[in-house]
């Protein structure tokens, strides 16, 4: 069975610059529905990532083993929502 969380994500360009340089390699968040904490590698956000940074609500679907399957942007910049 796969799980779906939802997270709102803020972050500033300079903030992601360190993720993407390898400084940090993982993203917590909490889910918006249940508070659950999420965690994520955060080179899965690189296809977000607009000149201000990552912004916008994210639905994330994991496996039955919590192993990311699909991270998708709901809402914010960039999205069709």
């Amino acid at each position: 069975m796969n799980n779906r969380f939802v997270v709102s994500l803020q972050i500033p360009a300079d903030e992601f610059r360190r993720l993407y340089e390898g400084s940090a390699n993982t993203v917590v968040s909490r889910d918006q529905v249940t508070g659950r904490s999420v965690r994520f590698p955060a080179n899965v956000l690189r296809q977000f990532v607009e000149s201000g940074g990552v912004f916008g609500r994210f639905e994330i679907e994991t496996d039955a083993d919590n192993r990311l399957q699909t991270i998708r942007r709901v809402q914010g910049e960039g999205s069709r929502a």
